[in-house]
């Protein structure tokens, strides 16, 4: 069994179940886009979480194992996004990434802002022309430094 196995399993049984992320993190104890992401296969779980989630999804002995192992991160399966949803994102960098940067640099002098250090929230904001999608992200700012 590899890695990618397990987020096949997890994903056709969360499905087969009718169970929600917000559900799956609840029950793991951390926010809806930490346990998403691991679930995914881009985060260590602890033996904890791991069990958590292979009891909800019945996984086998071998899956709560791979969930505790650190992941080879980085799931895209092209440089550039297919899918319209992620392309999205990839287009909003290459649109606005240099406008993010120089605000950033602007602000917190020369160096960049970890994705380890760092926490996500999405959610739905009512809207009467259709619903938006916020997406909040933070993440420390760390400085280069000289040496």
């Amino acid at each position: 069994m590899k890695r990618e196995d397990v987020t096949d399993l997890i994903l056709f049984r969360r499905v087969k179940l009718g169970v929600k992320w917000t559900d799956v993190a609840k029950k793991v104890g951390e926010s809806k886009e930490w346990v998403t992401a691991a679930c995914m296969g881009q985060m260590q779980m602890t033996k904890k979480q791991a069990e958590a989630v292979g009891k909800l999804f019945d996984l086998p002995e071998d899956a709560v194992l791979l969930l505790q192992t650190v992941p080879y991160k980085g799931s895209l399966p092209t440089a550039v996004p297919t899918d319209p949803l992620i392309y999205r994102w990839y287009e909003i960098v290459s649109v606005y990434g240099t406008t993010i940067k120089e605000l950033i640099h602007e602000e917190f002098g020369d160096g960049i802002m970890s994705a380890i250090d760092f926490s996500m929230d999405i959610e739905r904001q009512p809207d009467p022309k259709g619903d938006r999608v916020k997406v909040v992200l933070s993440g420390k700012f760390l400085p280069y430094r000289t040496y």
